[in-house]
């Protein structure tokens, strides 16, 4: 401190002061003359401890830092580290923090607690709060509500299976009875919480964690059709598709379903031959009853095959292994079996065809209590002022052969 001023009285911070004289080689004075005597270093005032929250540290004096923490749900308002500052009054550089239970936010960590906006206390009027609460793909949300009050069928919770306001809704709580626990089957869950005007109350607390989504049993292989899905996980869905002349029995969608076994909401469907049925295709193949397995004794069937107006239906048993005689398909020429008949077949002579004049023909298939068989019908929708098609050397319209299926190698698919 040059100059001939007499500085202010200082205070230092320490047990210990240090003290250095400089002086060049021109222009000497009078220097200087000082007094020091010892005195308490006085700390700053214990701070206060947020409630809901937690104060690490226990030393008060000048530089020392002080910290805080909430509790599981709240979110610290204000500064996290206060610091004791010098001064002939000793001060904290910031006030205590405060712990709030906030209305909604972002959770990403893979476990934690919601509050309602005040928890403890009694939540505001005219809330609408929306907690997110996202984990990696593949995991859930187990939800468990440890307490809840709200004014009945007015101030309400929504859980969704999902991050957006429009997913689909797990469950919606209101009043005074605490919920059971839950299971979200998406990666994101919304948590939402809404009060009116009046009635307040002190509303919920919620402790949630992840649980990873294993995949539900792979339905493949599925005999005599197809699954239509990207993936098994909880809360996917998959489609079943039965292949032509075979008729699904079942749901056809199955969603993986969440719990500690993962499982499908039903059972897995399956494809089989009807005993009959209404066709309006242009196109296709009738199979006997269990196809490709021998058809069940005592059948009764009827077929109504339909195409368009202007169109005859040309059939060609690809595939006829039945008792002889007991056992027999009869085709009509009309809609009814008072209509002109185009045949009667049984036996095990394959290749046989026949065509309509007409764009309706009638089957009807009947087998006895002993002995089972196999058959396919192919047919297709013939213009009627067209002639037939040139046959290959077995017998089978090159048109048609690519549509035959050889499934015991009895016969020669043409292409």
């Amino acid at each position: 401190m040059p100059g001939t001023t007499v500085p202010a009285l200082l205070n230092s911070t320490s047990n210990q002061l240090y003290l250095h004289f400089y002086s060049d080689i021109s222009v000497s004075a009078a220097g200087f003359h000082l007094e020091y005597k010892t005195v308490g270093l006085s700390s700053c005032p214990e701070p206060n401890v947020p409630s809901n929250g937690l104060k690490i540290g226990e030393r008060y004096m000048v530089n020392d830092v002080v910290s805080f923490q909430c509790e599981p749900g709240y979110a610290l308002q204000g500064h996290s580290h206060i610091s004791c500052m010098p001064g002939t009054v000793r001060r904290w550089n910031y006030p205590p923090p405060l712990c709030i239970a906030q209305c909604g936010g972002t959770m990403e960590e893979m476990e934690g607690v919601i509050l309602s906006p005040g928890f403890p206390g009694n939540y505001p009027s005219n809330s609408d709060c929306t907690w997110r609460v996202s984990f990696p793909v593949g995991f859930g949300a187990h939800i468990q509500f440890l307490n809840f009050s709200t004014e009945p069928n007015h101030d309400f919770v929504e859980i969704r299976n999902g991050p957006y306001d429009t997913s689909n809704i797990i469950s919606r709580f209101s009043g005074t009875d605490l919920p059971g626990s839950l299971l979200s089957t998406s990666h994101e869950t919304t948590i939402y919480f809404h009060s009116d005007h009046s009635q307040n109350k002190p509303g919920f607390k919620v402790e949630y964690q992840a649980y990873e989504l294993q995949e539900c049993p792979d339905p493949e292989p599925f005999a005599n059709g197809v699954v239509r899905g990207a993936g098994y996980s909880v809360g996917q869905s998959i489609s079943f598709e039965c292949l032509p002349g075979y008729q699904l029995v079942g749901h056809p969608v199955l969603t993986c379903q969440h719990g500690t076994n993962r499982n499908w909401d039903h059972p897995l469907p399956r494809c089989e031959v009807p005993c009959g049925g209404n066709i309006t295709a242009h196109n296709g193949t009738i199979y006997s009853p269990g196809f490709p397995n021998q058809y069940p004794n005592s059948q009764d069937c009827t077929w109504l095959l339909t195409v368009s107006a202007g169109y005859g239906i040309h059939l060609n048993f690809s595939l006829l292994q039945t008792e002889p005689y007991n056992d027999f398909i009869t085709v009509w020429d009309g809609p009814q079996q008072t209509a002109p008949q185009l045949g009667v077949f049984t036996g095990n002579s394959a290749k046989k065809a026949t065509q309509s004049s007409s764009n309706q023909v009638l089957l009807k298939f009947v087998s006895d209590a002993a002995n089972g068989g196999i058959f396919a019908i192919y047919f297709y929708g013939l213009y009627s002022s067209l002639m037939p098609c040139r046959t290959s050397n077995n017998g089978l319209r090159l048109q048609e052969a690519r549509f035959l299926l050889d499934i015991r190698k009895n016969f020669l698919t043409v292409c």
